[in-house]
């Protein structure tokens, strides 16, 4: 365990505050949650004695503060390779392949990003989550951004949750959209298929935007931004509007092959067995210098390969902008 003491002196502007309120406030870099529990836990001195969360404070008192980080995570390290894009002493950026699974579960106990991250950088034990801030599925090449200290981790989330985060992605989907726009739309657990997600009322809101970068004979090249982040969103999303991502075997429903491609277009959608989806720009503010921080991942082989049988040329498809200005 490691172990940081903050000693604190309670201002006037805090006077009869809940203690553990006072705290969020005095010690913005850990959250409300964590302050509560080291508070129960008895790492929380007030005046010499131990504090309670609903205890009111004074102006003048002393708190001090144990902010022990325990190890939170029981996955094994392994000697994964994996495709850092940024990193510093706070954040971590990774490109993460198609095929590799992000968490431990069942059926994926090791070989995961978690445990390559656990043997990258061994002090993510100490941050929840192993400082994983969110999913990509298996089949998804991209970024995936983690935090490296708890302070990083609580702002990370925080901007998350306030949707200060542009994740923007690059698809390819059945049919050839006429426009860009937008699906606002809830997405929740699948009423009868427990492993899928779908729309439906009972879901939380999930607000997806696209544009058109190219069309093909019977196919569009999409770009897409996530306001919120459900479970399989984009590919629940666009199959709902019924413009399925190629390759996507949960949501696209039964293969079919539409009139008027080439051999090649033909072949390369019939052999393209996952999504065709992949976190292509992240842009996030700096937890700890304030900076604005941009990164990118070249969209990955297959992915071309797929554009170039579509559009029977090859292109500069990584340049493609999210166009401007905006249709919906």
């Amino acid at each position: 365990m490691e172990a940081t003491t903050h000693n604190l002196t309670i201002p006037d502007e805090l006077a009869g505050k809940r203690l553990d309120q006072a705290l969020a406030v005095l010690l913005p870099d850990y959250s409300r949650s964590r302050l509560k529990q080291w508070i129960l836990d008895g790492q929380v001195m007030l005046d010499g004695s131990a504090g309670t969360p609903r205890a009111k404070v004074q102006a003048g008192q002393l708190a001090v503060v144990h902010a022990i980080a325990e190890i939170v995570e029981t996955s094994l390290p392994e000697a994964i390779s994996l495709e850092v894009v940024y990193e510093d002493d706070d954040v971590l950026v990774i490109n993460k392949p198609a095929g590799l699974v992000v968490h431990p579960g069942a059926g994926n106990p090791v070989g995961t990003l978690m445990n390559g991250l656990l043997h990258h950088s061994p002090e993510l034990a100490r941050v929840p989550r192993s400082g994983i801030l969110h999913r990509l599925d298996k089949d998804t090449s991209g970024l995936l951004l983690v935090a490296k200290t708890l302070p990083a981790h609580t702002r990370l989330v925080r901007d998350l949750q306030e949707r200060a985060i542009t994740r923007e992605y690059r698809a390819v989907c059945g049919g050839r959209v006429t426009a860009g726009g937008h699906v606002d739309a809830p997405i929740g657990r699948h009423p009868t298929q427990r492993t899928k997600m779908s729309v439906n009322n009972r879901g939380k809101e999930a607000v997806t935007h696209y544009r058109v970068l190219q069309r093909y004979a019977a196919h569009t090249f999409l770009a897409l931004r996530l306001e919120s982040g459900r479970t399989h969103q984009i590919r629940v999303h666009m199959a709902h509007i019924r413009f399925p991502l190629v390759g996507d075997q949960a949501y696209g429903g039964r293969l079919k092959i539409p009139a008027g491609l080439t051999e090649d277009a033909v072949n390369a959608v019939r052999n393209f067995h996952r999504q065709a989806l992949h976190a292509h720009q992240l842009t996030f503010t700096h937890p700890i210098s304030g900076e604005t921080v941009a990164t990118r991942a070249p969209l990955p082989e297959d992915f071309t390969q797929l554009l170039a049988a579509l559009s029977g040329e090859t292109a500069e498809w990584d340049q493609l902008e999210w166009p401007e200005p905006t249709e919906d």
